[in-house]
């Protein structure tokens, strides 16, 4: 099936930025994401954009495409709380318990969570 992606694609970057936001509010992952995918495109270097289509691919069941986009933002940013938990449930989702956990203690230490649930050794 082919999409017609003019509309998505119209407007200047905060246009879209905005109408990614109101689709994502809306609950329409799978639209907010094609709204997204072009913005990160043109504007790669800014978290926001990358973040949220990571969030819409992820609530949308688009695993793989969250864990690459994800992957970005923790590389460029190891500190990134958020996308290190978002990352964690990310492979959890996928069944890969394992190589979740450590971004999860992460997660967890940074937001000053860390306890002794995650203190595994």
């Amino acid at each position: 099936m082919t999409y017609d992606t003019t509309y998505y694609a119209h407007g200047e970057p905060a246009e879209r930025w905005e109408r990614a936001r109101m689709f994502f509010d809306a609950k329409d992952y799978t639209a907010a994401a094609r709204v997204l995918d072009g913005l990160v495109a043109e504007v790669p270097e800014q978290t926001g954009p990358r973040l949220l289509l990571a969030r819409a691919y992820y609530h949308s069941a688009q695993l793989r495409r969250a864990e690459a986009e994800l992957r970005v933002l923790v590389e460029r940013d190891p500190v990134e709380h958020y996308a290190r938990l978002l990352l964690g449930r990310t492979l959890e989702r996928q069944g890969r318990a394992a190589e979740a956990e450590s971004h999860l203690r992460i997660a967890a230490a940074l937001a000053g969570e860390f306890d002794a649930a995650y203190a595994r050794v």
